[in-house]
């Protein structure tokens, strides 16, 4: 489900002057965080669905990049299930209409006038040819200097809920995006291209938060998310990056669920 302001339980957005008034919930006190680097950390996302043959190995590619080393604290990875294979007999469980839109704004930014699947984005800009160069254009932005900072705090999930605060400063102009992220998924697909195979997806967004535009440098989000039904919490974590509105992708952090 994709989340949006008034759809989530104590969704506080703040500009950065009124940040220092907010007290922290003490759910939150005794979790965990994480810090960006001053080094910038990529972004790769993928366009996937579950109605598309050619995806699933697209999806096992991901999944193993962090077996082939590339750590989260070189890229953050986002699996984004698009809508537009729905109407061929199998509606993708983790599809939105908000993940399309995503990837034609991508899309047109970079000249494009088609978007398909499975398609791969690293630092907002669309990989060609993957998997050659991935692993490079990773280390190649991660040999850029941080543009922003984010902070990520994170409470214990429990049946409330998971508490969450997310803070990003920058001297540029941009957008905080927030999204919740769940691993070691598993789908048995009953129609379409896929029919009769059982998919497995990590890294795929469950909560995709409304984008914060920065003000005077900064912005805070904090919230309390659902959890997804059936979800493990030692499975999930969020996902956090601020991107220009040309795309560039300033800075990302991602943080596992505690104890996760």
């Amino acid at each position: 489900m994709i989340s949006r302001p008034g759809d989530v339980v104590k969704h506080l957005i703040l500009s950065l002057a009124a940040a220092a008034a907010l007290n922290i919930p003490p759910a939150l006190a005794a979790g965990c965080s994480a810090q960006s680097p001053a080094y910038r950390i990529a972004l790769l996302e993928l366009y996937t669905s579950e109605g598309c043959s050619s995806c699933p190995p697209a999806d096992q590619y991901v999944s193993g990049l962090r077996g082939e080393g590339v750590t989260a604290q070189q890229a953050v990875l986002l699996s984004e299930h698009v809508d537009y294979w729905n109407y061929i007999g199998w509606k993708d469980p983790f599809s939105s209409k908000t993940f399309t839109e995503r990837q034609r704004w991508l899309s047109d930014l970079a000249g494009s006038r088609t978007i398909y699947t499975p398609e791969i984005f690293v630092g907002g800009k669309e990989q060609r040819g993957w998997p050659r160069g991935v692993v490079d254009t990773v280390k190649r932005i991660n040999g850029l200097a941080a543009q922003a900072d984010i902070a990520i705090t994170l409470g214990a999930a429990d049946a409330g809920g998971l508490p969450v605060a997310v803070t990003a400063r920058s001297g540029r102009e941009g957008k905080l995006f927030v999204a919740l992220v769940e691993n070691g998924v598993a789908s048995q697909v009953r129609a379409g291209e896929n029919r009769g195979r059982l998919l497995r997806h990590d890294f795929v967004v469950r909560e995709w938060l409304a984008p914060v535009s920065l003000s005077s440098g900064g912005a805070v989000v904090s919230l309390t998310l659902a959890l997804p039904a059936g979800a493990v919490a030692g499975k999930l974590g969020i996902a956090a990056f601020v991107q220009t509105d040309k795309g560039e992708v300033l800075q990302a952090l991602a943080l596992p669920v505690c104890g996760g």
